[in-house]
C-alpha cells in the first residue's frame, strides 16, 4: 500500500465499500477490492490507536483509565 494519510485511506475504504455494495464486479476483482479494504481498515485502526495513545500521553492519563474514575 502506498503511503497515505488516515483521511485518504478512509476515503478509499468508503469508495471500495460502495463498489462492493453494488455487487456488479467480477469475483476476482471483488476479492482484490476486499483484500485492499482489509488492509486499509487495519491501517486506519492503527492510526486511531496511535492517536489515542498520543492523546492519553498528552493528557497524562493511564491507558484504559476513565477520567471519571477519580470521582
Amino acid at each position: 500500500m502506498k503511503k497515505m494519510t488516515y483521511e485518504q485511506a478512509l476515503k478509499r475504504l468508503e469508495e471500495i465499500v460502495q463498489i462492493l455494495e453494488q455487487g456488479s464486479k467480477p469475483l476476482e476483482e471483488t476479492m482484490k477490492l476486499y483484500e485492499e479494504a482489509t488492509a486499509l481498515a487495519a491501517f486506519c485502526g492503527e492510526c486511531l490507536d496511535k492517536a489515542e495513545q498520543k492523546i492519553t500521553a498528552l493528557a497524562g492519563l493511564k491507558p484504559g483509565a476513565d477520567e471519571d474514575d477519580d470521582v
